[in-house]
């Protein structure tokens, strides 16, 4: 079965602004993306506009300021998604089919209770915050991210453990919170359960502060999935190095311009594995 009868559900509503790019990794990568509005997927639009979620074999929530991020960054979408889909993207998630939200993506999934995925699908609240980073600024610049994944994460089976890569960030709030009496176990459990999939490092690999890290994140944690591997958050921008030519550096190392971008792996990891799971 080819990748192009892969479809990609890039779910947005206002505010959203980054599903072009989103829905262009994908499509670049052999499948078949589609923007969808929320309203499509619980049918209050006009019938021939109307969409089903498990239709799809891949989910994503892609970057931007959903419902302007008024009460907190990704709340309002989140909320909208509780209250009349989460019967159908429970069992999206349990059905094994990937699930990646990119910078407001996994501030989503975070108020959804969806990651870090501590008990069920998804919690009643959330078990974590992406609360402001620690410069009180929005911060868009390149970072340097260590995969820490041993494998079980969809998004990144074909990225070597400890390969450095560069995706771009643009957030506000991306700072990683659990509440202080849990903290340290909450970090146990990510690290037992391999569930951290990116750290922000220096350009010698070490885990760095500001403003290598452009939040404050503990633990410089830049991406989780859930314990399945089958559900992604990260809050720098892979779907913005897809190419070669969109690295700020490209032109000093001496690189083909129209290679592959760090970002590339990303899509084509979980359209391979959507792929060979319809077969």
């Amino acid at each position: 079965m080819s990748s192009r009868e892969v479809r990609v559900c890039v779910l947005r509503i206002e505010g959203t602004n980054c599903e072009e790019e989103t829905s262009l990794a994908f499509m670049k990568v052999g499948a078949s993306p589609e923007k969808v509005h929320l309203k499509q997927l619980i049918h209050s639009c006009p019938e021939e506009m109307r969409r089903d979620l498990d239709s799809y074999d891949i989910l994503a929530l892609p970057g931007g300021f959903s419902a302007g991020d008024y009460v907190r960054a990704g709340a309002i979408f989140a909320a909208r998604i509780r209250s009349a889909l989460s019967k159908e993207v429970e069992e999206f998630v349990k059905s094994g089919k990937p699930v990646i939200g990119i910078c407001n993506g996994f501030q989503i999934l975070v108020e959804l209770g969806m990651l870090p995925a501590f008990g069920p699908t998804m919690n009643r609240e959330p078990q974590a915050a992406l609360y402001v980073n620690d410069s009180a600024r929005f911060e868009c610049i390149p970072t340097l991210l260590k995969h820490e994944n041993a494998g079980n994460c969809i998004f990144t089976r074909n990225l070597p453990k400890g390969k450095v890569v560069m995706f771009p960030c643009a957030h506000m709030e991306g700072k990683l919170m659990f509440r202080m009496e849990e903290e340290a176990g909450r970090l146990a459990k990510l690290e037992e359960d391999g569930q951290v999939v990116f750290r922000y490092v220096d350009p010698e690999g070490r885990y760095g502060g500001y403003p290598w890290s452009p939040n404050g994140s503990i633990s410089s944690i830049a991406g989780l999935c859930n314990p399945a591997g089958n559900v992604m958050g990260l809050m720098p921008h892979p779907e913005r190095v897809f190419h070669r030519f969109t690295h700020p550096d490209w032109t000093r190392m001496n690189v083909d311009p129209a290679g592959d971008g760090d970002g590339r792996t990303i899509f084509q990891s979980a359209v391979e594995y959507a792929s060979k799971r319809k077969k």
